[in-house]
């Protein structure tokens, strides 16, 4: 059975830059039974700049679309989707009454917060929840029948609106204390946060024509979905390996931004998520730790299932499956330099071990995070290390004559990530915040021994296959890594008992097959689709069970387009699958022949 899949994503495939790149690809790869349409967003012109990976045949249309503006980014090349901007249009009496209300009832919801009591925020008493998806949906119906919601979200009426929301009798004393420079700075970000809402996506030769979306995490890419479902009855799938809420909260104090507008910015990511898990068919968190989020945030247990993310562990089978137990005395870190990663933590804890085990080695291999404080925090570590071994130099070129070198991977003696792992006997995962631990799974492919700290989804991952200590706990990561550099024996059954686990649970196989077991269940339990988009209020009307003819499903074949009973919203406009990266009219695939 094919199922024609719309994969939704948010910076990150088909751009060759991203962080749902790589997984997005094995997956499209990995089920050639399957179709695929993509729906994009992108994050900066750098990353448009830098163009697609090259697409398999089985990806069928390609729709992307910026998330950035050209005042946002005035290096800015030529857009590579379209959004309907309304500009040059001025909504009518009518229009105006309908987006006044709207914006009043979703900016309404996040002002009162997610815990508000029903009616505390003024006359409205529908709980906030109500609220906000009314304002939600009612904002994308106005934005599909009569343009894009750009000029409006940043007019002069939504400040006044956002001011009467933070004035109102029941919003928090953080909200209630905003100022102008507050509500203009949230008026900016939530016109960001709204834009798929503008996109021309939600018509029949779009969103309306796939068998299920499958949202690549939760959040902005999975408001299509969410549109996609209201519009036309499309069963919503959303994956996270990480969750974009715990991701906003632990970016927003370092935001350039008052606390009012991060107050208002967490409520209004909280009520989204929740919409999100509300809706969606089936929900698939990466790990425990994402499901617990998700669980908090509303996600219906009968809904998740968790599916390990797919790594492929044939690049590590020469060192899993190898007698060579690497540096027996030699511990390895591998992974981003940067302060969630408490590298500071791991040279105190090596102090210990050395005054313990004298010939200890420690390399750690990483390059800093991109920009000032990944630099400076690099420095800060070799500054450390100097310090707590004064009498021995820290060149990365004489290893044997170093206790702590700070190495990077691709150099003529540690050529790729799966030697950087065999050169040590134990390998340390130091963090102090993590979601699912790469590094982990890979020296487990690797069989080695792991020393971990007991944060993030660690303790799912590892089982009983290595030591797990608490974090910010030098003394505890000291005594364990001791342990396992003293007891041989014990460090050969952690690894090999690691590598096994890994194989069972962390490969790309075991991963898409999950996935195809889903997309068979979803499309299988799908309601026969509609000839119109589907009106919330009056959902009656003919379905249309062969609007796909049978030939569209033969590999290969010329699929005719879904037939259509009315004129889209959009016609005489470009569409934006039809224009590649560089801004010239693609074939079926766009872009996607090649990198853009």
């Amino acid at each position: 059975m094919l199922v024609r899949i719309g994969l939704l994503t948010d910076g990150g495939y088909p751009y060759a830059t991203g962080e749902s790149r790589l997984w997005c690809d094995r997956l499209v790869r990995g089920l050639p039974q399957h179709e695929f349409d993509l729906f994009a967003l992108s994050r900066s012109a750098d990353q448009e700049r830098q163009g697609w990976v090259r697409l398999p045949d089985r990806v069928g249309r390609v729709r992307t679309a910026p998330m950035w503006t050209r005042e946002e980014d005035a290096r800015s090349p030529r857009r590579t989707g379209r959004f309907a901007t309304g500009l040059g249009r001025s909504y009518g009496r009518r229009d105006r009454r309908r987006f006044t209300a709207h914006v009043t009832a979703l900016v309404g919801a996040v002002c009162a917060g997610v815990e508000t009591e029903p009616g505390a925020g003024g006359a409205d008493t529908r709980p906030a929840s109500a609220r906000f998806t009314d304002g939600l949906y009612g904002l994308a119906e106005l934005a599909r029948d009569g343009g894009g919601l750009r000029d409006a979200l940043r007019s002069e009426a939504s400040v006044r609106i956002v001011q009467a929301a933070c004035r109102a009798p029941g919003t928090g004393r953080t909200v209630h204390g905003a100022t102008v420079p507050d509500y203009l700075a949230f008026v900016a970000e939530l016109e960001r946060a709204l834009r798929p809402l503008s996109l021309d996506w939600y018509e029949e030769d779009g969103l309306g024509g796939v068998d299920l979306c499958h949202a690549a995490s939760g959040g902005t890419a999975a408001l299509p979905g969410l549109l996609a479902k209201r519009f036309f009855g499309v069963p919503l799938l959303v994956t996270e390996h990480g969750v974009p809420l715990r991701a906003h909260y632990l970016a927003a104090p370092e935001a350039p931004l008052g606390a009012p507008v991060r107050a208002m910015l967490a409520n209004f990511h909280g009520l989204l998520a929740a919409e999100v898990y509300r809706q969606a068919a089936i929900v698939t968190p990466g790990n425990t730790h994402v499901r617990r989020w998700q669980e908090r945030f509303g996600a219906h247990r009968d809904k998740l299932r968790t599916v390990y993310p797919g790594m492929e562990a044939e690049r590590f089978g020469d060192v899993g499956e190898g007698d060579d137990a690497g540096g027996p005395g030699t511990l390895v870190w591998i992974g981003r330099i940067e302060p969630a990663k408490d590298l500071i933590a791991l040279l105190h804890a090596f102090a210990e071990v050395r005054r313990a085990e004298p010939d200890a080695r420690l390399r750690i291999f990483g390059a800093p995070v991109p920009g000032a404080e990944g630099e400076t925090y690099l420095a800060h570590c070799r500054a450390l290390a100097a310090q707590l071994f004064p009498d021995e130099a820290m060149d990365a070129h004489t290893v044997g004559d170093n206790p702590v070198t700070f190495e990077e991977i691709g150099g003529p003696e540690v050529p790729d990530l799966a030697e950087a792992y065999a050169a040590g006997g134990v390998v340390i995962l130091s963090s102090v915040v993590e979601g699912f631990p790469i590094s982990l799974v890979e020296a487990m492919f690797c069989g080695r021994a792991t020393v971990s700290t007991d944060v993030g989804a660690v303790v799912e991952v590892v089982g009983g296959t290595g030591v797990v200590v608490p974090p910010r706990n030098p003394r505890a990561l000291a005594d364990a890594c001791v342990a396992l550099l003293r007891d041989p024996e014990r460090r050969a059954r952690l690894g090999a008992a690691a590598r096994a686990r890994a194989l069972e649970l962390f490969t790309v196989e075991q991963n898409l097959a999950a996935f195809r077991d889903i997309y068979l269940d979803l499309a299988g339990h799908a309601p026969a689709r509609w000839a119109t988009p589907v009106d919330p209020r009056d959902p009656a009307g003919p379905p249309r069970p062969f609007a796909t003819p049978p030939e569209a499903h033969v590999l290969g074949a010329t699929r005719p387009g879904p037939v259509a009973t009315r004129a889209p919203a959009g016609a005489g406009r470009v569409p934006s699958w039809a224009i590649g990266a560089t801004g010239v009219c693609a074939g079926a695939r766009g872009a996607g022949d090649g990198d853009a």
